[in-house]
Order: structure tokens, then C-alpha cells, then sequence
């Protein structure tokens, strides 16, 4: 099987609202859509995407760069064509858009891998599950009322969800302590809380929060501080008790080693765009088993599951219900938990009649 094509399409996702983090202000998701073509009629597909849009022809152009890496190449080479993108993008760097193509095109290899023998990845990388625990990561917004909350929390139970995400990094904490204690009267002591703050706090007020925190006993604190503070991030999991979740903003196993060598958290949350495709998620789940950490997933929730299925020590993945709209398949989640589809490759295909950007 040779790939005889590549190609890509912009395509732009409303949010259905504005929505507000600590540091973020989110309209849309601006996606990158890719698609190999092979000799044997087969398409590998995957993705990227940059909030509300911002410099999506930038990704768009540096994916199309590699067309002659990949072009006339076996994707069953997938490790190949990983380490001759990685030698390419040397003088370029190691961080940002390059990684962000380079795990765009090593996805959609393993997904052409999977198609042509006909069974989905977590089988070919060794299954150790069908189904794997989420929680509801598309709601309970900085910017929401506590009606809003309140609301969304009561309407993510009925849609199955027994966890959920609440997103915090007020300006006073005592907002924040009310926030949490809204969502918890509303779900009640069983439901599994986390909440994300957005990197938006100094390791002292992080500290300070995450203590005030701990009676909601919650699955973890996420992003308590800035994401390349890896020593603020090590102080805050020291000091608390409830355990800390980052790494989704660190590229590759080395900027995931150094989060494990500075024990930066509890829980390592690798990113599918920015660790370097499935190949390199492998890799990293390996290093952190090695390490004893659990891992749960960032965003990618669609194809992630691959790696759900596969790797022992992940614990979850987030459920983002944003780009829903790109496939033909719907997620299926049961009792807290996402069924792994047995569909060949990652077992999701795009839409053909998704608008151009």
C-alpha cells in the first residue's frame, strides 16, 4: 500500500456560546482536516485545530509541507516517516505548529494501518479494555451564572456523564469555593468533580485554593499554575493532598520526561496534537507507566481511544463534545463511560459535507 495523495481542508466550529477560561476567550475551533489517499482506495484521516481560528492557514501550510515525506510512502512505515519529519523539523524546532503536523500525519497513518487490516488500533497496539471512564468537560465555564451551573451540571447527568469538569481561576477564590459548592449540591456527593484552572493562579494562591478545596473531594486540580512553571507545579502537588493533573501543553516524551524528573504532577494529561501523534502517545504512556503515573487523555477524545483501549494506566479521557460535528459516527457513553468502537483504524470517519472555512 502506497499513499498516493494528501490532502487538507479548513473547516471553522461554532461554539454554540462565547465561553471564558482563566486565560481564555473561545468563539469557534478552527480544524484542520486531513485526508490520505493510498493505491488500495483506503483514507487515513486526522486532525488538528486552533482556537476561534487564529493562524489555521499557518498549520494548514506547514502539514502540507510534508507532502513529500509522505508521499509514495507505505504508511505501515509509520515510524519511519515519524523520524524523517522529526530530522526535517530540526532547524524549525521541536515545539508548536511542527508537532502539531507531525501528529496529524502520524495519526492518520496508524488510522490507514488499522483500516487496511481491518481492525481497530487498540487491538493492533494490544487491548486492555472496551469501554473507559470520561467526564463531561464541555460546560460548567468560568463565565457561567450559578444557575448556569447549576443547570449544566443536572442536564450532564442526564446525559449519562458521572463525572464532571468544572472550570475555575476567579478573581476572588472565595468565588471559586461557591462555584464548586453549587455543582456539588446539585450532584451530590457520588458524582466525581475535577476542576481545571486554566493555569491561572501563582503557586501560593493555587496552594491556598486547593487546600479550601479539599472537602469536595475531588478526582483532581488541573493546571493549577502557569504550564511551563514545572517548579510551581511541583510545589502545589507537594503541598496538596488531592492530586494534580497537567502535562496537555508539554510536546512529546521530553517535555513529559521533564514533568516526571521535577515531579510536576499526580496525573499526566498528554495532548494528541502536541505530544506527536498516536506514535509518540505510546510512547508516552509507556514512560509514565514506567513511572507508576496514570495518564487521562486531553481533548482528541475521538481518537484517544485508541490509546483508552490499550494503555493499562489511563485512567480516562475528557469528553469535548466540540468537534462532534466533524464525524459521521456519534460517541457512545454509558454509565459514566465511552465505549471504544470496533470499527477498523480509529473508527471514526469525516463528514463529506462539512463547510469550508
Amino acid at each position: 500500500m502506497k499513499i498516493t495523495k494528501l490532502e487538507t481542508q479548513l473547516v471553522n466550529l461554532p461554539l454554540p456560546r462565547p465561553i471564558k477560561t482563566a486565560i481564555h476567550d473561545m468563539r469557534s475551533v478552527g480544524c484542520v482536516l486531513l485526508r490520505l489517499r493510498t493505491d488500495q482506495g483506503l483514507t487515513g484521516e486526522a486532525y488538528l485545530f486552533t482556537l476561534n481560528g487564529v493562524r489555521l492557514k499557518a498549520f494548514d501550510e506547514m502539514v502540507r509541507g510534508f507532502e513529500g515525506l509522505v508521499v509514495g510512502q507505505d504508511p505501515h512505515h509509520v515510524t519511519a516517516i515519524w523520524e524523517d519529519i522529526w530530522a526535517e523539523i530540526n532547524p524549525t524546532g521541536h515545539k508548536g505548529v511542527t508537532i502539531s503536523a507531525l501528529s496529524t500525519i502520524d495519526t492518520a497513518c496508524w488510522d490507514l494501518i488499522g483500516k487496511a487490516a481491518e481492525k481497530p488500533l487498540h487491538h493492533i497496539f494490544g487491548a486492555c479494555r472496551e469501554k473507559i471512564s470520561t467526564y463531561a468537560s464541555s460546560g460548567l465555564w468560568l463565565s457561567y451564572s450559578l444557575d448556569k451551573l447549576q443547570a449544566e451540571a443536572q442536564s450532564f447527568l442526564g446525559q449519562g456523564f458521572t463525572a464532571m469538569k468544572i472550570r475555575l481561576g476567579s478573581q476572588k477564590p472565595s468565588d471559586d469555593i461557591v462555584r464548586v459548592q453549587a455543582v456539588r449540591d446539585v450532584v451530590g456527593p457520588e458524582t466525581g468533580l475535577l476542576v481545571d484552572i486554566n493555569q491561572g493562579l501563582t503557586p501560593k494562591d493555587a496552594i491556598r485554593l486547593g487546600r479550601e478545596l479539599e472537602p469536595f473531594n475531588l478526582i483532581w486540580i488541573e493546571e493549577p499554575v502557569a504550564a511551563y512553571d514545572l517548579a510551581g507545579h511541583a510545589r502545589v502537588t507537594a503541598a496538596l493532598d488531592t492530586p494534580i493533573a497537567s502535562g496537555e501543553t508539554e510536546y512529546t516524551r521530553f517535555g513529559i520526561q521533564a514533568m516526571i524528573e521535577k515531579k510536576a504532577c499526580d496525573i499526566l494529561m498528554p495532548d494528541l496534537q502536541r505530544i506527536g501523534g498516536l506514535t509518540e502517545m505510546r510512547r508516552v504512556a509507556a514512560l509514565a507507566h514506567a513511572h507508576n503515573l496514570p495518564i487521562s487523555t486531553h481533548f482528541f477524545t475521538h481518537e484517544s481511544l485508541t490509546i483508552a483501549g490499550s494503555a493499562a494506566n489511563c485512567m480516562s479521557v475528557e469528553h469535548i463534545d466540540w468537534f462532534a460535528p466533524l464525524f459521521n459516527e456519534p460517541l457512545e457513553i454509558s454509565k459514566g463511560e465511552i465505549l471504544i468502537p470496533q470499527r477498523p483504524g480509529t473508527g471514526f470517519s469525516f463528514r463529506a459535507d462539512l463547510a469550508k472555512f
